[in-house]
């Protein structure tokens, strides 16, 4: 655990949050500042900076960690009109807290990420 992490403080219960699905190696709570109706924050309780680094130290966690999405995005009730993962890398991606996570989103309709 990285002491001045946010997320590891929340993964190690240090700080609260919403939480709708946990093991004990991930967690799922809701977004402080939701971006849709449902916007659900999966991190592993382990501090790996970003995908990259999580995929590369620990394949059987990065696949925890999906699986914990799509877990919630189910629980959720957002298999029938869809949703959207996002793991957002590095600054120019927008990730602003540097513990991987992945974003589920869904609950509404939501438009193009990047318009081609």
């Amino acid at each position: 655990m990285s002491e001045d992490c946010l997320f590891c403080r929340i993964g190690a219960g240090e700080i609260p949050a919403t939480v709708v699905y946990e093991t004990d190696s991930v967690l799922a709570f809701r977004d402080i500042a939701p971006q849709a109706p449902v916007h659900v924050v999966v991190i592993p309780r382990a501090h790996h900076a970003n995908v990259i680094a999580l995929s590369e130290t620990d394949p059987g966690l990065a696949s925890e960690v999906l699986a914990a999405a799509g877990a919630v995005a189910k629980a959720e009730g957002l298999t029938g009109d869809g949703f959207r993962v996002v793991f957002n890398t590095g600054p120019h991606a927008g990730q602003t807290v540097f513990h991987v996570h992945a974003h589920v989103l869904g609950g509404e309709p939501l438009g193009l990420i990047v318009s081609m």
